[in-house]
């Protein structure tokens, strides 16, 4: 138990002072966004260029991590648009953002630290494996659900993909992602130096990410709507995990390693960026702030719980 509370604490503990320092006004706004933005810009871009650049991807089985994590993203959102439809019975509109709530897990702020501290160094892999295409394949779902609900004839599915596409590119997460990718297949050397650096910055990144996670909470509520925010933080905190453990182990038999970081990835609660698609569509605005907050809040116990089955 000692061994699980010392990889939960420092994580949910960094998001708890970032909150309070947030709450109680200690960090102005534009502290805030400096650190949010050191983070994200360039601390985890680099984190994930130096990943990619030195992970051991021989032993991977490629096909088994994406489709055990992504097998259980599809079932998570079918269970979703069901239940939004025939236990909520709530208006198409708001099917899209509520199944994107339920699916897309904060996976970088914290699938990242929680999968390096309890793996160390040989979860990279499989991480940057589910992470190189983790934004765009969610993103992409849950926007052509979302035009098709609200019957948009003058967004073909060309120009979602195109426009998706064009924003992702500019994404330094995606963009770090891909220059790893580049520079591995291109058979470089990175220079000590330059690896000293990037270990330097990767070092930064998961605090500040953790930091930048606790400031922004203070923006998110948790408010009416409960049985949309019960069925959400359900599926997305205990279905989508359980169905990932369910492919990694007895489908497709992934080694202890790849099931555990698959299995974390599955399990982290919903990230911002869910927040951020409700508000561009217009749907279930609130029930994806409630999700954000609400789901943080209770992964602290079942990622903890989580960890007692797969920590090695």
């Amino acid at each position: 138990m000692f061994e699980i509370l010392s990889i939960v604490a420092p994580v949910f503990g960094l998001i708890a002072l970032g909150y309070l320092f947030g709450w109680r006004g200690w960090l102005s706004s534009t502290a805030e966004q400096g650190v949010s933005e050191f983070a994200f810009h360039l601390a985890i871009p680099a984190l994930l260029f130096k990943t990619i650049i030195t992970a051991d991807f021989q032993n991977l089985s490629v096909a088994g991590v994406w489709l055990s994590f992504y097998g259980a993203v599809v079932v998570t959102y079918a269970a979703s648009v069901l239940g939004t439809k025939f236990l909520l019975r709530r208006p198409s509109e708001d099917a899209a953002s509520i199944a994107m709530s339920s699916m897309f897990g904060n996976a970088v702020m914290l699938g990242i630290p929680i999968s390096l501290t309890t793996f160390g160094p040989p979860a990279a892999a499989p991480l940057a494996l589910v992470l190189s295409i983790h934004a765009p394949t969610l993103w992409l779902i849950a926007t052509l659900h979302a035009n098709i609900a609200s019957r948009d004839a003058g967004a073909g599915a060309g120009d979602i993909v195109a426009t998706l596409f064009r924003d992702l590119s500019r994404n330094p997460i995606i963009v770090g992602i891909v220059l790893g990718g580049l520079w591995r297949f291109s058979g470089l050397q990175m220079p000590d130096v330059g690896l000293k650096v990037l270990g330097l910055l990767a070092q930064a990144g998961v605090p500040a990410a953790l930091v930048a996670l606790g400031l922004s909470l203070v923006r998110f509520e948790i408010r009416g709507q409960v049985p949309t925010l019960a069925m959400i933080v359900m599926l997305k905190l205990l279905l989508m995990p359980l169905v990932a453990i369910t492919l990694a182990s007895l489908v497709f038999e992934l080694d202890r390693l790849s099931l555990g970081v698959v299995a974390i990835l599955a399990a982290v609660p919903t990230g911002v960026n869910a927040y951020i698609f409700a508000n561009q569509t217009g749907g279930a605005i609130n029930s994806a702030s409630g999700a954000v907050a609400l789901g943080t809040v209770s992964s602290a116990l079942t990622v903890a719980v989580l960890l007692v089955f797969i920590k090695p």
